[in-house]
């Protein structure tokens, strides 16, 4: 029987190594939580219809869309999609 890593029913079957104090709330490593939390991230945004745009600027344009986001009271994301929408429309 092999282990597998998002298992979290029979994890205590295949423990290693006993540890002291508290247990582990999750367990799953930091790095395999993040690939969960990633992958159910990206299934959201699709079944909101989202699709993904991804793009590389310089440090000062990042540093000015982060000041107008703040200033806005919005995130990053909706301030790009706001000017993109702007542009694309007139």
């Amino acid at each position: 029987m092999a282990k597998e890593a998002t298992d979290r029913t029979t994890i205590d079957l295949f423990a290693s190594e006993k540890r002291r104090g508290r247990p582990r709330s999750n367990p799953l490593t930091r790095e395999q939580q993040l690939k969960v939390n990633k992958r159910n991230q990206i299934q959201r945004d699709r079944a909101n219809g989202l699709k993904r745009i991804e793009l590389k600027v310089s440090q000062d344009l990042y540093d000015a869309l982060n000041q107008q986001a703040l200033a806005s009271n919005i995130s990053r994301s909706q301030l790009i999609e706001l000017i993109l929408q702007q542009r694309v429309d007139g």
